[in-house]
């Protein structure tokens, strides 16, 4: 057994949500709610709970929460404003945060699907007011440095930005070209843009140190946003 006490995602977990991007229903998923228990949400509970400590002891620390609303994110979408009405998310989303709420807090997201995983931090959600600060903060050499440097080690490991929510800058601000784009913006995330394959290691004992080892490189940004 590792160190960790967690050995490893098995085939069962991929074969759980192949199955379900295949047969997104309400009916199937009944029909294999054991496997849902059995293969979805033990090991996601499980690989959190080998994760809450070393979480715990970075600065700040970071919540791991095994649990459904907690770190584990629940299967079922809300399919109120979507035209996509498909019941369930057929992947394992993981949020470890620093604040008061998983969504709307600093943030280290872990996804895993049936053939990828992504990764990310940032923070969503922000009230005008806290966009306000953000911008300032961005507007500060000081404070821009420390965010550009974190950005780069963000970058190190796969992250990068999608395209700005604005087409022009803020009113009131002006900038250098090189990064404007921060300030056009209304949420601060770095994400992996493109899927990739699902390394060996989350089948193995190393998944722990792994995820560990890509949260540390995020780090920096979560730090400045927290």
């Amino acid at each position: 057994m590792s160190q960790s006490g967690f050995n490893g995602l098995t085939e069962r977990t991929f074969s759980f949500l192949a199955d379900l991007q295949a047969n997104n229903t309400k009916e199937w998923f009944d029909n294999n709610r054991a496997r849902y228990d059995a293969d979805w949400k033990a090991p996601s509970l499980d690989l959190i709970s080998a994760l809450a400590e070393p979480m715990r002891d970075l600065t700040p620390s970071l919540k791991a929460e095994a649990r459904l609303n907690g770190t584990l994110r629940r299967i079922n979408r809300d399919v109120r404003f979507s035209k996509d009405k498909s019941p369930y998310n057929p992947r394992i989303h993981l949020i470890f945060w620093t604040g008061s709420h998983p969504n709307r807090s600093a943030a280290m997201h872990f996804v895993i699907h049936s053939d990828s995983i992504g990764y990310g931090a940032g923070v969503f959600g922000l009230t005008p007011a806290k966009l306000s600060v953000l911008r300032d903060r961005i507007m500060d050499p000081t404070d821009r440095a420390e965010l550009l440097s974190a950005i780069s080690a963000a970058s190190a490991v796969g992250c990068a930005f999608d395209p700005p929510d604005l087409k022009r800058l803020p009113q009131g601000y002006s900038c250098d070209a090189d990064w404007e784009h921060l300030l056009r913006r209304k949420a601060l995330v770095m994400r992996t843009l493109e899927p990739i394959a699902p390394p060996g290691w989350l089948a193995t004992g190393d998944a722990v140190e792994q995820i560990m080892a890509l949260t540390r490189a995020l780090m920096p940004l979560i730090r400045w946003l927290a």
